[in-house]
C-alpha cells in the first residue's frame, strides 16, 4: 500500500496541462479546493466532478494510477466519514445499539467523502503533472507578494517542495523497513493495539534515522553546491506566461463563476 501513494510523485508525459505554467496548476489547484467549499448541493459537485474529469483527461495520466493513490487515505476516509454519520444530531433514520444515523448526518458523511476524494484527486493532479523545481520556481513566483512582509518567500517553497519530493522517497523506505523487519520474523498484524503499536518502535526508528541521515547529505550537498538562500540567484528558465496560460486563467474563472451561480440558483 506504501508504494501506491501517488502524492508528490512526478509523471512523465505529453499533455498540454504538463507545459503550463505552474503557477497556473497552483492557482487551478487552489479555485478547485474552494469550489469544493462554496456550497454542499449536488449541482456543484457535478460541476466539480465534469472539470476534473476534463482535467484528468487533459493530463493523459492513467485515471487507474491516480485511484490507486486513494488506497493510502482509505482508513481516514472511512474513519471521518463514520464520525460524521453517526454523530451527527438531526432526522432520525436508523438506529441500532449505542448508533444513531440521521438524515443530516448521511448526507454530511457522503459530501465529505466526496470532499476529501475530491482534494486528494486535484492535489495528487498537479504533483503528477509538475516538476519539483517548477513547483518550487511555481510557489516563488507565485507567493513573491509576500516580500513586502520581509518573509523568506524563496525558502518557504524549497522548503514545501522537498516536503513533497521526500513523500515517495519515504514511502519507499518504510517499505524496505517493514519487509527487512518481516524477514526477522517481526509480526505487525496479530495482538492488540498496545503490542501493534510496540511493533512499530522497529519500523520507526530506522526510519527516522535514515531520514536524518538524507536531510544532512542534502544539506551537504547544497552547501557543496554554494546553496545560501534565494538573495541574488536568477533562473536558468525563467516562468513567462504564454498564451495558453491566459486562457487557463479564464477558464479557471470560468469554473468558478459557474459553481458560485450554481451554489445560488440550483435548489439541491
Amino acid at each position: 500500500m506504501l508504494r501506491e501513494i501517488t502524492l508528490g510523485q512526478y509523471y512523465q508525459a505529453e499533455s498540454r496541462l504538463h507545459r503550463l505554467d505552474p503557477r497556473v496548476k497552483l492557482a487551478g489547484t487552489l479555485i478547485f479546493i474552494i469550489s469544493l467549499f462554496i456550497s454542499q448541493k449536488v449541482a456543484c459537485y457535478a460541476v466539480a466532478t465534469v472539470f476534473l474529469i476534463c482535467m484528468i483527461r487533459l493530463s493523459k495520466v492513467p485515471f487507474g494510477y491516480m485511484i490507486k493513490g486513494m488506497k493510502a487515505i482509505a482508513f481516514i476516509m472511512l474513519l471521518t466519514v463514520a464520525f460524521n454519520l453517526f454523530l451527527t444530531s438531526g432526522e432520525k433514520l436508523v438506529s441500532f445499539w449505542v448508533f444513531t444515523i440521521t438524515k443530516e448526518g448521511l448526507k454530511l458523511a457522503i459530501f465529505t467523502a466526496v470532499r476529501l476524494a475530491y482534494l486528494i484527486l486535484g492535489s495528487t493532479l498537479m504533483t503528477l503533472t509538475t516538476t519539483p523545481n517548477d513547483l518550487t520556481d511555481g510557489m516563488e513566483k507565485g507567493l513573491g507578494f509576500l516580500r513586502l512582509f520581509r518573509l523568506p518567500v524563496h525558502e518557504i517553497a524549497m522548503m514545501m517542495s522537498i516536503a513533497l519530493r521526500f513523500i515517495p522517497i519515504l514511502m519507499e523506505e518504510t517499505d524496505k523497513i517493514i519487509k527487512a523487519q518481516q524477514a526477522r520474523g517481526a509480526d505487525f498484524e496479530s495482538g492488540g493495539i498496545i503490542k501493534r503499536s510496540k511493533a512499530l518502535v522497529p519500523i520507526l526508528v530506522p526510519l527516522f534515522v535514515s531520514a536524518f541521515r538524507r536531510a544532512n547529505d542534502l544539506a551537504m550537498a547544497m552547501e557543496a553546491r554554494c546553496y545560501h538562500g534565494g538573495e541574488g540567484r536568477t533562473k536558468m528558465k525563467p516562468l513567462i506566461y504564454k498564451a495558453w496560460d491566459i486562457r487557463a486563467y479564464i477558464i479557471l474563472a470560468c469554473y468558478l463563476s459557474l459553481v458560485i451561480l450554481t451554489a445560488v440558483i440550483s435548489p439541491i
